[in-house]
């Protein structure tokens, strides 16, 4: 990003990594001097969706979707070769290279072992949104992306984890377990943190379209809500890292242990999607919108089966909870990444006359 474009940004965009590192702070220290903020949040919850969480993923999501240009979708679904690399890397590539972590390094903890398999199977359909936004990555591909595999999601979850939790441990010579989980609270928690925000995007598109314009809608509608998604990433990062602030100081080297793995999981995909997508021609924001819908995870319906499955003090819920706040850092680094591969590998860039950013690799 150049100077002026810095200039540009507001106080909040421009030290964004640091209100992030300060939100998951304040929320373990919130977690552990009043344990008692669990049970408050734990309150307003209706069966494993946990509202204040819920409303922060839903308000955050909502002024991404409702910059997609959803007339241009079709574009998407057209290219079968970005749609079968996003179906390569997130539900082959990414299910086994997050197995082969847990059985490395969790194999002697069975419970945190299959907390991380669980991540590893829900593939991302909510913040990732917000990663490819803050990337500059390509608005209508992630979209068209997380549709598809919110489509997966429903239909292969409970296969998934049948075959990478209950058979392929017993392969290897340890222990199985049954995962009873049914379609139907696969595809409740897929409509609650992608399904409502997507609804309120093309609604608003639409109506906005129709009713004041273009170009009201994309100069002052959009910069309006913007600021949203920053504030509710902020405040869902508070109470996600609250929750389990007081088991953070406690259980400090199960932490570690199961951070490793997933520190080592994210930046893997992110690179090795990052390149396939540079061999399969993909523009800029193409690679950046397939490098992180592949490394991004379904925290919420991880740890919605974890909790339903094996109980909200189990180590499954405890790995899949520490998943999203190892996710949160790593993943806004990674978008300093993607930005810095654009300007070392994407240099030239062309505005075509309807707005879509067409980029060629630096030869």
């Amino acid at each position: 990003m150049t100077e002026a474009g810095i200039k540009k940004l507001s106080f909040l965009d421009r030290f964004l990594t640091l209100w992030i590192f300060l939100a998951m702070l304040v929320g373990v220290g919130w977690g552990w001097l009043h344990p008692g903020v669990r049970e408050v949040i734990n309150h307003f919850s209706v069966g494993t969706t946990k509202i204040p969480i819920a409303i922060g993923l839903i308000l955050m999501m909502y002024p991404p979707l409702a910059k997609v240009k959803y007339e241009q979708l079709g574009q998407v679904f057209r290219n079968f070769r970005v749609l079968a690399l996003s179906l390569v890397q997130n539900w082959i590539i990414g299910p086994i290279l997050m197995f082969a972590l847990a059985v490395t390094f969790l194999s002697g903890h069975h419970e945190y072992m299959v907390g991380l398999i669980l991540i590893g199977l829900a593939r991302c359909i909510a913040m990732v949104i917000v990663w490819n936004d803050l990337a500059s990555g390509d608005r209508e591909y992630c979209a068209g992306l997380v549709a598809f595999n919110s489509i997966f999601q429903v239909l292969f979850f409970s296969v998934y984890a049948w075959f990478f939790i209950t058979l392929a441990p017993q392969w290897l010579g340890l222990q199985g377990v049954v995962v009873n989980i049914g379609i139907g609270q696969i595809a409740e928690s897929v409509f609650i943190y992608l399904g409502v925000p997507f609804i309120g995007g093309v609604l608003s598109r639409v109506i906005g379209l129709r009713t004041k314009g273009r170009q009201w809608y994309e100069e002052k509608f959009i910069p309006r809500i913007s600021p949203i998604t920053l504030i509710a990433l902020l405040f869902t990062i508070l109470v996600m890292f609250s929750l389990k602030g007081e088991y953070i100081v406690e259980l400090p080297l199960d932490v570690v242990r199961v951070a490793i793995p997933l520190c080592i999981y994210f930046v893997v995909m992110f690179l090795v999607s990052f390149w396939l997508s540079i061999k399969a021609k993909a523009t800029y924001e193409q690679a950046t919108t397939l490098s992180f819908t592949a490394a991004s995870n379904n925290f919420e319906l991880a740890i919605a089966v974890a909790v339903a499955v094996f109980g909200l003090d189990s180590g499954q819920a405890f790995a899949a909870v520490i998943g999203p706040l190892v996710e949160v850092p790593v993943l806004i680094s990674l978008v300093n990444v993607a930005l810095g591969f654009k300007r070392k590998y994407f240099p030239y860039a062309v505005e075509t006359p309807t707005g879509v950013c067409h980029v060629s690799c630096k030869p």
